[in-house]
């Protein structure tokens, strides 16, 4: 398999197929001429496509801990016994703040993320919803949730407050998802994504790597992220937490890291891929090297129960990568 020429392929409005994405890796993971010539093509399917300009989105951990989920990687279930913090749902001005301090760093999209299986209708509902007239009335970014599973109902409550994306993670491939977390069906997880943009919100959903998945693995959750016609891409890489089953994780090498996202840029070309948590764990002082893989975007500041980089270091890395933001 000829990498570039695959490329322009793509480029031209081609797709692979998840047998050719398993060649293509094989071929790049053969040399590290190889490997360049993956994220060259990658870089070029990038560019034409998204342009040199940063997706930059933001994060708070809007209510935290005691999830009645198992996902083997998170902190905040209550299954593992770890340091994460545990609050309610905070107040719809300390969001906003949050919102304002986001959009002054840069960010473009800012989702309020909230620990547990879903928010039902109520008080907290109200009070995100609230949370979200506020921030698309005061700010230019976008307003983005992660609320768990949702109804159409409240998906349709969601966009008339002015809510614009709505993230829910799928985090592997269905396949390998009874390793990761059996308390609730892969299923229901696609079901919502259909139910948001259904209801006309877009929709950012992708996965955890380093987890012990396989590529295969990887390509499958790229595919099926395709077929659901996912617009937004969030790349994250396992920050092991003491006291969660993968704890003693083995971290994925800075070439694995780059060689994945140039492998989602390659099975989902016009979508915005963001590299997101784990990138300063994983990906160490290569950093600067994502946009050079195919990713269009990243998280800014903190992520949901550890530290990010300062918005300093943010902007040189930028900078170093040649990207406007």
């Amino acid at each position: 398999m000829d990498i570039l020429q695959t490329a322009e392929q793509i480029k031209l409005g081609g797709h692979l197929s998840a047998e050719q994405a398993l060649a293509l890796v094989a071929v790049a993971n053969r040399s590290f001429d190889q490997q360049v010539m993956l994220y060259q093509g990658a870089e070029e399917i990038r560019q034409h496509f998204c342009g040199d300009r940063a997706e930059l989105c933001a994060i708070i951990n809007a209510k935290s801990g005691r999830c009645g989920e198992n996902c083997s990687f998170c902190a905040q279930s209550q299954h593992h016994q770890t340091s994460a913090p545990v609050y309610p749902l905070k107040q719809p001005q300390q969001l906003l703040e949050a919102a304002k301090r986001a959009e002054q760093g840069g960010a473009r999209c800012f989702s309020l993320v909230t620990s547990g299986t879903r928010i039902v209708p109520g008080e907290e509902f109200d009070r995100l919803l609230s949370a979200i007239e506020q921030i698309a009335q005061q700010c230019k970014l976008s307003p983005s949730v992660s609320l768990g599973f949702l109804d159409p109902q409240m998906a349709q409550q969601l966009v008339e407050a002015g809510c614009v994306t709505y993230h829910h993670n799928l985090e592997t491939a269905q396949s390998f998802f009874p390793q990761v977390c059996t308390s609730h069906p892969y299923q229901q997880a696609i079901d919502t994504i259909t139910v948001a943009q259904q209801a006309g919100l877009r929709v950012c959903s992708g996965g955890i790597f380093g987890m012990g998945e396989s590529w295969s693995h990887r390509i499958e959750l790229g595919c099926l992220l395709r077929e659901l016609g996912v617009e937004s891409i969030p790349l994250n890489f396992l920050t092991p937490v003491v006291g969660t089953p993968l704890e003693n994780q083995p971290a994925l090498s800075p070439d694995e890291c780059l060689t994945t996202i140039s492998l989602f840029r390659y099975l989902v070309p016009q979508a915005r891929i963001s590299v997101c948590g784990g990138r300063q764990y994983q990906l160490k002082t290569r950093q600067n090297e994502i946009f050079k893989a195919g990713a269009s975007g990243m998280m800014i500041g903190d992520f949901l129960t550890t530290a990010g980089s300062s918005l300093t270091g943010d902007q040189q890395l930028l900078q170093q990568a040649g990207m406007t933001w």
